[in-house]
Protein backbone atom coordinates (compact mmCIF):
# COMPACT_ATOMS: atom_id res chain seq x y z
CA UNK A 1 0.00 0.00 0.00
CA UNK A 2 0.90 3.47 -0.78
CA UNK A 3 0.15 6.89 1.02
CA UNK A 4 -2.97 7.19 -1.01
CA UNK A 5 -6.11 7.13 0.59
CA UNK A 6 -7.13 3.59 1.71
CA UNK A 7 -10.08 2.10 0.59
CA UNK A 8 -11.69 1.22 3.93
CA UNK A 9 -15.25 -1.37 4.38
CA UNK A 10 -16.52 -0.77 7.83
CA UNK A 11 -18.58 -4.01 9.11
CA UNK A 12 -20.01 -3.35 12.83
CA UNK A 13 -24.02 -5.11 13.55
CA UNK A 14 -24.43 -1.92 15.39
CA UNK A 15 -25.11 1.68 13.55
CA UNK A 16 -24.17 4.17 16.49
CA UNK A 17 -20.31 1.86 15.96
CA UNK A 18 -20.19 2.33 12.19
CA UNK A 19 -21.36 6.22 12.79
CA UNK A 20 -18.19 6.35 15.60
CA UNK A 21 -15.42 5.08 13.15
CA UNK A 22 -16.55 7.09 10.01
CA UNK A 23 -16.39 10.28 11.97
CA UNK A 24 -12.69 9.26 13.25
CA UNK A 25 -11.89 8.59 9.84
CA UNK A 26 -12.76 12.01 9.36
CA UNK A 27 -11.17 13.21 11.89
CA UNK A 28 -8.01 11.72 11.45
CA UNK A 29 -7.74 12.30 7.58
CA UNK A 30 -5.01 14.89 7.53
CA UNK A 31 -2.39 12.37 8.69
CA UNK A 32 -4.36 8.74 7.32
CA UNK A 33 -6.50 9.55 4.41
CA UNK A 34 -9.22 6.90 3.60
CA UNK A 35 -12.23 6.43 2.15
CA UNK A 36 -15.17 4.49 3.09
CA UNK A 37 -16.31 2.56 0.07
CA UNK A 38 -18.86 0.30 1.87
CA UNK A 39 -20.42 -0.31 5.14
CA UNK A 40 -21.96 -3.58 6.15
CA UNK A 41 -24.30 -5.36 9.26
CA UNK A 42 -22.32 -8.61 9.43
CA UNK A 43 -19.09 -10.60 7.92
CA UNK A 44 -21.50 -11.88 4.90
CA UNK A 45 -22.69 -8.68 3.62
CA UNK A 46 -19.33 -7.44 4.05
CA UNK A 47 -18.09 -10.05 2.10
CA UNK A 48 -20.52 -9.99 -0.84
CA UNK A 49 -19.55 -5.70 -0.88
CA UNK A 50 -15.37 -6.55 -0.66
CA UNK A 51 -16.26 -9.16 -3.95
CA UNK A 52 -17.41 -5.94 -6.10
CA UNK A 53 -15.43 -3.08 -4.52
CA UNK A 54 -11.45 -2.32 -4.14
CA UNK A 55 -10.84 -2.53 -0.49
CA UNK A 56 -7.73 -2.05 0.98
CA UNK A 57 -8.60 -2.09 4.66
CA UNK A 58 -11.40 -3.57 6.23
CA UNK A 59 -12.76 -2.36 10.28
CA UNK A 60 -14.58 -5.50 11.16
CA UNK A 61 -16.19 -6.02 14.50
CA UNK A 62 -15.94 -9.52 16.03
CA UNK A 63 -19.36 -10.45 18.00
CA UNK A 64 -21.65 -10.01 14.77
CA UNK A 65 -24.75 -12.20 13.60
CA UNK A 66 -24.81 -14.18 10.26
CA UNK A 67 -20.63 -14.17 10.46
CA UNK A 68 -18.61 -12.91 12.94
CA UNK A 69 -15.39 -10.85 12.37
CA UNK A 70 -12.92 -13.83 12.57
CA UNK A 71 -14.87 -16.12 9.69
CA UNK A 72 -14.66 -12.79 7.62
CA UNK A 73 -11.25 -12.32 8.17
CA UNK A 74 -10.72 -16.01 7.00
CA UNK A 75 -13.05 -16.43 4.01
CA UNK A 76 -11.04 -12.76 2.82
CA UNK A 77 -7.76 -14.46 3.09
CA UNK A 78 -8.86 -16.61 -0.10
CA UNK A 79 -9.01 -13.38 -2.53
CA UNK A 80 -6.15 -13.47 -4.69
CA UNK A 81 -5.58 -9.71 -3.16
CA UNK A 82 -6.48 -9.77 0.34
CA UNK A 83 -7.49 -6.39 2.00
CA UNK A 84 -5.74 -5.70 5.39
CA UNK A 85 -8.10 -6.88 8.29
CA UNK A 86 -8.52 -4.47 11.35
CA UNK A 87 -10.69 -6.34 14.39
CA UNK A 88 -12.36 -3.66 16.53
CA UNK A 89 -13.64 -5.73 19.88
CA UNK A 90 -14.30 -5.45 23.49
CA UNK A 91 -12.54 -8.09 24.95
CA UNK A 92 -9.91 -7.37 27.54
CA UNK A 93 -6.63 -6.99 27.28
CA UNK A 94 -5.74 -10.29 27.71
CA UNK A 95 -8.13 -11.76 25.12
CA UNK A 96 -6.83 -9.31 22.78
CA UNK A 97 -3.21 -10.03 22.89
CA UNK A 98 -3.94 -13.18 20.98
CA UNK A 99 -5.73 -11.04 18.03
CA UNK A 100 -2.59 -9.44 17.76
CA UNK A 101 -0.84 -11.97 16.68
CA UNK A 102 -3.54 -12.83 13.77
CA UNK A 103 -4.48 -9.25 12.63
CA UNK A 104 -3.36 -6.53 10.88
CA UNK A 105 -4.18 -4.79 14.30
CA UNK A 106 -7.35 -4.39 16.63
CA UNK A 107 -8.99 -1.58 18.36
CA UNK A 108 -10.56 -1.66 21.77
CA UNK A 109 -13.95 -0.10 21.75
CA UNK A 110 -14.55 2.68 22.39
CA UNK A 111 -12.28 3.09 19.61
CA UNK A 112 -9.90 6.30 20.29
CA UNK A 113 -8.78 8.08 17.24
CA UNK A 114 -5.02 7.74 17.40
CA UNK A 115 -5.08 4.07 18.04
CA UNK A 116 -7.05 3.72 14.41
CA UNK A 117 -4.47 6.01 13.23
CA UNK A 118 -1.61 3.79 14.54
CA UNK A 119 -3.51 0.88 13.24
CA UNK A 120 -3.73 2.00 9.64
CA UNK A 121 0.09 3.25 9.33
CA UNK A 122 0.45 -0.19 10.11
CA UNK A 123 -2.28 -1.46 7.79
CA UNK A 124 -0.31 0.12 4.97
CA UNK A 125 2.08 -2.17 5.24
CA UNK A 126 1.74 -5.58 7.24
CA UNK A 127 0.64 -8.46 5.48
CA UNK A 128 -3.23 -9.53 6.40
CA UNK A 129 -3.76 -12.61 8.78
CA UNK A 130 -3.22 -16.17 8.30
CA UNK A 131 -5.94 -19.11 8.08
CA UNK A 132 -4.38 -20.81 10.34
CA UNK A 133 -4.15 -18.33 13.22
CA UNK A 134 -7.41 -17.09 12.61
CA UNK A 135 -8.81 -20.72 12.78
CA UNK A 136 -7.01 -20.77 16.94
CA UNK A 137 -8.87 -17.45 17.40
CA UNK A 138 -12.65 -18.41 16.58
CA UNK A 139 -14.60 -19.04 19.54
CA UNK A 140 -17.28 -21.18 17.02
CA UNK A 141 -17.38 -23.25 14.22
CA UNK A 142 -17.25 -21.65 10.78
CA UNK A 143 -20.80 -21.49 9.08
CA UNK A 144 -19.49 -21.43 5.47
CA UNK A 145 -16.47 -23.42 3.72
CA UNK A 146 -14.98 -20.75 1.11
CA UNK A 147 -13.64 -21.58 -2.83
CA UNK A 148 -12.61 -18.98 -4.65
CA UNK A 149 -14.28 -19.42 -8.20
CA UNK A 150 -12.87 -17.50 -11.19
CA UNK A 151 -11.88 -14.46 -8.65
CA UNK A 152 -15.05 -14.62 -6.48
CA UNK A 153 -15.90 -16.42 -3.67
CA UNK A 154 -18.16 -19.03 -3.41
CA UNK A 155 -19.64 -19.76 0.24
CA UNK A 156 -20.90 -23.23 0.75
CA UNK A 157 -23.09 -23.62 3.92
CA UNK A 158 -21.58 -26.24 5.91
CA UNK A 159 -24.77 -27.32 6.73
CA UNK A 160 -25.41 -28.70 3.12
CA UNK A 161 -22.20 -30.40 2.84
CA UNK A 162 -22.68 -34.34 2.79
CA UNK A 163 -19.48 -35.44 2.64
CA UNK A 164 -15.32 -34.52 2.57
CA UNK A 165 -13.18 -36.42 0.93
CA UNK A 166 -9.65 -36.17 -0.07
CA UNK A 167 -8.61 -36.23 -3.85
CA UNK A 168 -4.84 -35.55 -4.75
CA UNK A 169 -4.17 -32.03 -2.78
CA UNK A 170 -7.08 -30.71 -2.57
CA UNK A 171 -10.34 -31.94 -0.17
CA UNK A 172 -14.04 -32.27 -2.26
CA UNK A 173 -16.83 -31.01 -0.46
CA UNK A 174 -19.79 -32.84 -2.23
CA UNK A 175 -23.43 -30.92 -1.73
CA UNK A 176 -26.78 -32.31 -3.01
CA UNK A 177 -26.28 -30.22 -5.63
CA UNK A 178 -22.83 -30.16 -6.70
CA UNK A 179 -19.04 -30.08 -5.37
CA UNK A 180 -16.61 -28.07 -4.28
CA UNK A 181 -13.20 -28.07 -4.13
CA UNK A 182 -11.13 -26.80 -0.72
CA UNK A 183 -7.73 -25.54 -0.42
CA UNK A 184 -7.50 -27.66 2.86
CA UNK A 185 -6.86 -30.33 4.30
CA UNK A 186 -8.76 -33.05 5.33
CA UNK A 187 -7.58 -33.76 9.05
CA UNK A 188 -7.77 -30.48 10.32
CA UNK A 189 -11.14 -30.67 9.00
CA UNK A 190 -12.07 -33.53 11.06
CA UNK A 191 -10.33 -31.76 13.81
CA UNK A 192 -12.01 -28.68 13.40
CA UNK A 193 -15.89 -30.43 12.78
CA UNK A 194 -15.05 -33.51 15.26
CA UNK A 195 -19.28 -33.21 15.98
CA UNK A 196 -20.34 -32.92 12.63
CA UNK A 197 -18.58 -35.67 10.89
CA UNK A 198 -17.21 -38.74 10.97
CA UNK A 199 -14.44 -40.48 9.11
CA UNK A 200 -15.70 -43.67 7.17
CA UNK A 201 -12.15 -44.27 5.49
CA UNK A 202 -8.61 -42.64 5.47
CA UNK A 203 -9.70 -40.04 2.63
CA UNK A 204 -13.12 -39.54 3.26
CA UNK A 205 -15.92 -37.89 6.30
CA UNK A 206 -19.24 -37.61 6.39
CA UNK A 207 -21.91 -35.63 8.17
CA UNK A 208 -23.30 -37.48 10.58
CA UNK A 209 -27.32 -35.55 10.03
CA UNK A 210 -26.76 -36.80 6.35
CA UNK A 211 -26.26 -40.71 7.06
CA UNK A 212 -29.74 -42.50 6.53
CA UNK A 213 -28.41 -45.96 6.99
CA UNK A 214 -25.65 -48.36 6.09
CA UNK A 215 -25.90 -51.56 3.19
CA UNK A 216 -23.75 -54.67 2.36
CA UNK A 217 -22.05 -54.38 -0.99
CA UNK A 218 -19.00 -56.39 -2.84
CA UNK A 219 -20.61 -59.50 -2.52
CA UNK A 220 -20.37 -60.57 -5.88
CA UNK A 221 -16.88 -59.42 -6.34
CA UNK A 222 -15.89 -61.16 -3.38
CA UNK A 223 -14.41 -57.73 -1.59
CA UNK A 224 -17.61 -57.63 0.64
CA UNK A 225 -18.40 -54.24 2.89
CA UNK A 226 -20.59 -52.02 4.29
CA UNK A 227 -21.69 -48.36 2.05
CA UNK A 228 -22.81 -45.88 3.92
CA UNK A 229 -26.19 -44.30 2.54
CA UNK A 230 -26.69 -40.54 2.45
CA UNK A 231 -29.63 -38.65 2.27
CA UNK A 232 -30.14 -37.17 -1.56
CA UNK A 233 -27.60 -38.58 -2.92
CA UNK A 234 -27.39 -41.58 -4.77
CA UNK A 235 -23.90 -42.85 -4.43
CA UNK A 236 -23.02 -45.06 -2.00
CA UNK A 237 -19.35 -44.35 -0.17
CA UNK A 238 -17.40 -46.92 1.25
CA UNK A 239 -16.51 -47.72 4.79
CA UNK A 240 -12.88 -49.26 5.43
CA UNK A 241 -12.59 -52.11 7.79
CA UNK A 242 -10.70 -50.42 9.85
CA UNK A 243 -13.06 -47.71 10.13
CA UNK A 244 -16.35 -50.48 10.28
CA UNK A 245 -16.30 -50.59 14.44
CA UNK A 246 -16.23 -46.22 15.12
CA UNK A 247 -18.86 -45.54 12.59
CA UNK A 248 -21.18 -48.64 13.29
CA UNK A 249 -20.60 -47.35 17.09
CA UNK A 250 -20.53 -43.67 16.21
CA UNK A 251 -23.95 -43.65 14.13
CA UNK A 252 -25.35 -46.57 16.08
CA UNK A 253 -25.45 -49.16 13.92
Amino acid sequence: MTDAALRVVIVDDEEPARARLKDLLDDIADTQPTRVVGVAANGLEALRLIEDLATDVVLADIRMPVMDGVELARHLGRLECPPAVIFTTAYDEYAVQAFELAATDYLLKPVRAARLAEALARARWRSPATDTLLAGLSRGARRHFSVNERGRIVLVPLADVLFLRAELKYVTARTAGREFLLDESLVQLEQEFRDRFVRIHRNCLVARGAVTGVERAGEDDGEPHWDVVLAGLAERLPISRRQWPVVRHTLGF
